[in-house]
């Protein structure tokens, strides 16, 4: 039975060497160089359009340089489809809990919060919905998942589990506010939110052995935060 378990609980999703390579070599060119390009020929292009040509050229080359790993981690996924689903729906309990308790320690040093990245999709939402909801339901979920998850979490997971959850948390945190601190440096206290769903995000991974497993978590997150920050903006 011991041996069993640790068999069912051992973390054996690997991207190749030349897979994390390609993977990690994405993010530089995926938050300066491809925007930075795009906008220099086309100088017009709303920003909800521009972010839908940066992230679906990222998919298309994830799926160019990540498909046999993605069809690798597929299995375990097929295995034990229950087992993830329940793992995807206590997540995201765990996720409002700790969510509530980071903005209520917000809350004691801001005058409300007002998430920038928040505020800049229900910005794009309101202008172009359709593209927004695919951006951030199907788009950015495999990007960043491969990006960050396969390939930070996983790279740094074979030295060490603390490592690999520090350092993906901090830069998958920082990755969502950088862009507005370096105007308004108050928004780095916002990355403060995205650390609970970072953690867990890694945890889903390295429990369901699957990146799909992040991915999909991933993508019900987006899914239902965008859907309630689009009511809520209604409501107000």
């Amino acid at each position: 039975m011991g041996a069993q378990k640790r068999e069912r609980t051992a973390f054996t999703s690997r991207q190749s060497k030349l897979e994390r390579i390609l993977a990690l070599c994405w993010i530089p060119v995926h938050l300066y160089l491809l925007p930075k390009a795009i906008w220099h020929f086309f100088p017009a292009l709303e920003t909800s359009w521009l972010n839908v040509a940066v992230y679906g050229t990222g998919v298309v080359y994830m799926l160019l340089t990540q498909f046999r790993f993605l069809r690798r981690d597929f299995d375990p996924l097929c295995d034990r489809p229950g087992y993830v689903l329940l793992e995807i729906l206590v997540s995201y309990g765990a996720m409002l809990l700790l969510n509530m308790a980071v903005s209520g320690i917000l809350l004691l040093v801001v005058d409300g919060l007002d998430n920038p990245n928040n505020a800049a999709v229900l910005n794009m939402a309101e202008t172009s919905s359709g593209p927004v909801a695919a951006l951030a339901v199907f788009l950015a979920p495999i990007v960043e998942e491969l990006m960050f998850r396969a390939g930070i979490f996983g790279g740094l997971r074979r030295f060490g589990r603390l490592p690999a959850y520090l350092v993906c948390m901090l830069l998958f945190s920082l990755y969502h506010v950088w862009g507005y601190a370096l105007n308004d440096p108050a928004a780095w206290l916002y990355a403060l939110q995205y650390l609970p769903v970072t953690f867990l995000l890694c945890r889903i991974y390295e429990r369901t052995d699957s990146i799909w497993g992040s991915i999909l978590f991933h993508m019900l997150i987006n899914f239902i935060a965008l859907h309630a920050l689009t009511f809520l903006e209604k409501l107000l």
